[in-house]
């Protein structure tokens, strides 16, 4: 606790808390197995270079965890537009992530950050907006 009785913010980026380059290459490691193996989307990821996906996906969370580093992948709208991708596949990964990261034990506060980004980047990767995919 901080003076005044306030809890303290936690030390660290969300990207250090983590555990950096190493614990979000496994929590990503994790997550992407999840995805592939996952019956209701995995299907859309038949052809996908599995590697280049897991150093893509680590660019980018690097960036929105405040770690350093470029992304160097496409716009997100520009990668996706090709493919069909319906609300309830947004909402199931979205919800494959927030999984793997609690079962990481990842703290919920960054949990939560992480959730928020991904739901703002929705009108980037579909544009079926009211469909829901109900766990």
């Amino acid at each position: 606790m901080s003076r005044g009785g306030r809890l303290s913010e936690p030390a660290g980026t969300d990207f250090e808390r983590v555990g950096g380059e190493a614990g979000l290459r496994v929590l990503l490691r994790d997550f992407l197995s999840r995805v592939r193996g996952d019956v209701m989307i995995g299907y859309l990821f038949q052809a996908v270079d599995w590697e280049r996906l897991l150093e893509l996906e680590l660019e980018f969370a690097r960036q929105h965890l405040g770690g350093e580093g470029p992304y160097s992948g496409r716009p997100l709208h520009a990668a996706h537009a090709p493919h069909r991708i319906l609300g309830g596949h947004f909402d199931r990964r979205l919800r494959l992530l927030e999984q793997t990261l609690e079962d990481h034990g990842v703290p919920s506060d960054v949990i939560q950050r992480w959730s928020a980004h991904t739901r703002s980047l929705r009108s980037q990767i579909t544009k079926d907006e009211d469909a829901a995919c109900n766990d």
